[in-house]
Parts: structure tokens; C-alpha cells; sequence
């Protein structure tokens, strides 16, 4: 009797443990089904900052008359707001006609002044001829000490002129005035009073010539320059006219802008970037333009300027960073590859348009990816669950950079292996990010 209560009692506990395990062997198979299992896989891996803006001209040139007077007047200006120019068109033209115009009136003077020394210096001849005769009547010893006493005076009077020695110059002056009128008086009949007004008359046309060839010279001069510098404006380069700020007519000063100039192939978008992501942000790192009129199409950009200070609004800390588009010529030849309709025959960027920029931080290529949801860490180390042999394990692996949906696995793990994503996340089946250098995303 007490051997078949044992029996049974046995039987019961069997019974019990089998149900038991069978129990949890399905809940754990349900687990399972229910949690998704993805492969490791390679891909690239790009971590960036986005952010939105709106384009803007990057190559503006303001023009101007490089003038050599303080003002000038415009004479025509050639083109309008819109216009396209090509490299080198004249643009505007500055009006020289008034410098020519002075330049006439001074070579006018200078041949008035060589005229009149002509007729001063004839003038002088006549009065030394006429005092000649006079002497030939009157030549004693008396006489010619008189004259070497003028002589004397005039010399040291000019002098005295030359070396402004104004003390002095009004000594002789009236010392020849003595040595004149005693001179006069021995020569009755003689105006030697004549002979030295033709002298001063001779002496003051000279000083006059030379003054106005002077100016002449001088102004010739500045002519030449002012014509060898910027009569005209030209394009320093091909773009369009954005501004006209003259016509023709208007008195223009130097540095005066005549008119603006931009290159419509050259653009740039200012974006802000917190101040928790700043410090990742690099002076000529990469980055790209999704121009939002035009989906598929991103275009290589550079950063060309990080704000040294913070924009502050609402107690938000953002920087202001610029990027420059590089090249829109690999844009139009990826328009020859790319699907019908994907880039327009027509296209064109303009200004204002709406465009995300995603500027790089961090990159890797050909670098094993798993799930950033795969992953569970406990303090500073880091674990997956890894299937193997149809039973889950776990597995302490290395990581490396992360994004907003996969990590890269530095070590702990192979490609090919399985590995657990917990229920209720999703997982990336294809690790995807965006290559380096592509105009297009396909």
C-alpha cells in the first residue's frame, strides 16, 4: 500500500515538473517570436548637425570710378538691375571731358604767355638799342663808372631777390635807383628808365610761362593717370547686376559705388547652431545643402565661418555658422545622368530659397552596424544579446560612433552574426547614410 502512494506521489511530481518546463519553455519561444532578430551587418556611418537657412549670394562686388579728382560726373551707365554681363564689359564710363577742357584752357595759356615774352623780350631790344645810341654820344670815363655802378647795383639788388634777403633788397633798390638817376642825368636824351622796364616786363612774362607750363605738365599728368586708372567700369567677373546706384549726369565722389555685381553661381546659407553642438562644428569641415524646392538634390558645401559670438534668444545659446556651396558644375552634369525630372533642364539656384544644411561631424566607412536599440549598457560597458545555436546570449562588445538609429561595433562582434532587438523597438534592416561627395541621392 505504501509502495503505490509512492509510486503515485512520483508520478504526480513528474507530471507536475513537465508541465512546469513546458510552461516556461513556451513563454520564452513566445518571447522570442515577439522580439526581432537583425543581422550585423557593414555600412557607413555619418553623424551630422542639421539645421535650416536660406541661400544667399556669397560673391557680391560693390563698383566704383577709381577716381584721381576728389569728384567726377558719370558720362553713361551701360547696363540696368537684372542685366547679365560677361567677364570684362564696360558697365559705366566716367565723363573726362571737363579734365580735357582744363587741359585745352592751360595749353591756351602757356601759348598767350610765349606770345606775350615774344613781344617783351622784342620790346626789351628796342630800348637797349635806342640807350646804345644814346652812349655812343656820351662815352667818357665818367660815364662808364656810372654804368658799371647801375651794373653793380642791378646785380646785387637780383641777389639780394634770389637769396630773399629782404633786409637788403630795399638797400639796393634804392642804391640803383641813385646810381640810375646819375647815370640819367650824364645821359641827356637816353631813357635808361625804359631799358629796365622791358627788363621787369621780360622777367614777369617768363615767370608767367613757366608757371603755366607747369600747370600744364602737372594737369596732363593727371589726365594720363586718371585715364590709366578707371574712366570705365568693367566686370571683374560674369554674373548679373543686382544694383545701380548712378546715371549718367550725376557727380559722383571717390569711393562712390556706381554699381553691384554678383556671381550667380556662388552661394552660402547661414544657419544656427546650439551651443551643445557648436563645439563639434570645424572651420572648412564638410557639409551639404538640401535645396527643399528640389528633393533628391544635395550639394557639396563647405564651412567657411563660425560666429565668435553667441545670438541669444528667449535664453536659447545659438552660433551663427556659414557654409559656401562649392561647385554647381557637378550639378549639371549629374543632370545628365539623373532620372526624367529629377533635376530640371532649367535649373537654377536662387536667392531666399529654403535649404537644410547637415554639416559633418563624424564619419565611417565599411564599419559593422548593429541597431542603436540592440544594445543595453551597465555602467560603463556595453552589451547585445547574440543569438547563437537558437539560444540567446549575451555578449560584451566595443562601440564606436552612433547616430539616431545605428552604432558602429568596434569589437565583440562578426558580420553575419544575429543579434536581439528588444520588443517594441524598430530595427534598421539596411545601415544607411549619406557618401561623402554625391550630388544626388539615389
Amino acid at each position: 500500500m505504501k509502495k503505490n502512494r509512492f509510486l503515485a506521489i512520483s508520478l504526480a511530481l513528474v507530471l507536475t515538473t513537465v508541465f512546469l518546463v513546458g510552461c516556461a519553455s513556451g513563454s520564452e519561444s513566445v518571447s522570442l517570436a515577439e522580439n526581432q532578430v537583425v543581422t550585423v551587418q557593414r555600412g557607413n556611418l555619418t553623424i551630422d548637425i542639421t539645421a535650416v537657412g536660406n541661400l544667399a549670394l556669397s560673391r557680391t562686388e560693390d563698383l566704383a570710378f577709381d577716381i584721381f579728382y576728389q569728384e567726377g560726373s558719370v558720362e553713361e551707365v551701360l547696363v540696368e538691375e537684372g542685366d547679365t554681363v560677361e567677364e570684362g564689359q564696360v558697365l559705366a564710363k566716367l565723363d573726362t571731358s571737363e579734365w580735357e577742357d582744363n587741359l585745352s584752357v592751360l595749353e591756351d595759356q602757356v601759348a598767350t604767355e610765349e606770345r606775350d615774352l615774344l613781344q617783351a623780350e622784342i620790346n626789351l631790344r628796342n630800348a637797349e638799342i635806342a640807350l646804345e645810341k644814346a652812349k655812343e654820344t656820351y662815352a667818357w670815363p665818367e660815364l662808364e663808372v656810372a654804368e658799371a655802378d647801375v651794373e653793380e647795383m642791378e646785380a646785387r639788388l637780383q641777389h639780394a631777390i634770389d637769396r630773399n634777403y629782404d633786409s637788403l633788397i630795399s638797400t639796393y633798390s634804392a642804391l640803383l635807383e641813385a646810381a640810375e638817376k646819375k647815370l640819367n642825368a650824364m645821359l641827356t636824351g637816353a631813357d635808361t628808365d625804359e631799358v629796365a622796364i622791358k627788363k621787369l616786363e621780360v622777367e614777369l612774362v617768363q615767370g608767367k610761362l613757366e608757371d603755366a607750363q607747369k600747370a600744364l605738365v602737372d594737369a596732363q599728368e593727371e589726365l594720363d593717370e586718371a585715364k590709366s586708372k578707371s574712366p570705365i567700369i568693367v566686370a571683374p567677373f560674369a554674373g548679373f547686376i543686382t544694383k545701380v546706384n548712378v546715371e549718367g549726369g550725376d557727380e559722383v565722389f571717390t569711393g562712390t559705388v556706381a554699381v553691384q555685381l554678383a556671381d550667380p553661381n556662388k552661394f552660402e546659407a547661414d544657419v544656427m547652431v546650439s551651443e551643445m553642438d557648436i563645439l563639434q562644428v570645424k572651420l572648412g569641415g564638410d557639409a551639404w545643402v538640401q535645396v527643399d524646392a528640389m528633393q533628391g538634390l544635395s550639394l557639396l558645401a563647405k564651412v567657411t565661418h563660425i560666429s565668435p559670438t553667441a545670438t541669444i534668444q528667449s535664453g536659447v545659446v545659438n552660433y551663427i555658422v556659414k557654409v559656401e556651396i562649392q561647385s554647381l558644375e557637378a550639378v549639371m552634369q549629374e543632370r545628365q545622368q539623373a532620372p526624367l525630372g529629377m533635376i530640371p533642364e532649367d535649373f537654377q539656384l536662387r536667392e531666399g530659397l529654403t535649404v537644410t544644411v547637415s554639416i559633418l561631424v563624424d564619419e565611417r566607412d565599411d564599419v559593422l552596424l548593429i541597431p542603436n536599440s540592440a544594445i543595453t549598457r551597465r555602467g560603463a560597458e556595453t552589451y547585445v544579446q547574440v543569438m547563437k545555436y537558437g539560444v540567446p546570449e549575451e555578449r560584451l562588445i566595443k562601440t564606436g560612433i552612433s547616430d539616431y538609429q545605428n552604432t558602429e561595433v568596434i569589437e565583440g562582434l562578426s558580420e553575419g552574426e544575429k543579434v536581439i532587438v528588444p520588443q517594441g523597438t524598430t530595427k534598421s534592416t539596411t545601415p544607411t547614410s549619406r557618401s561623402p561627395m554625391p550630388f544626388l541621392r539615389r
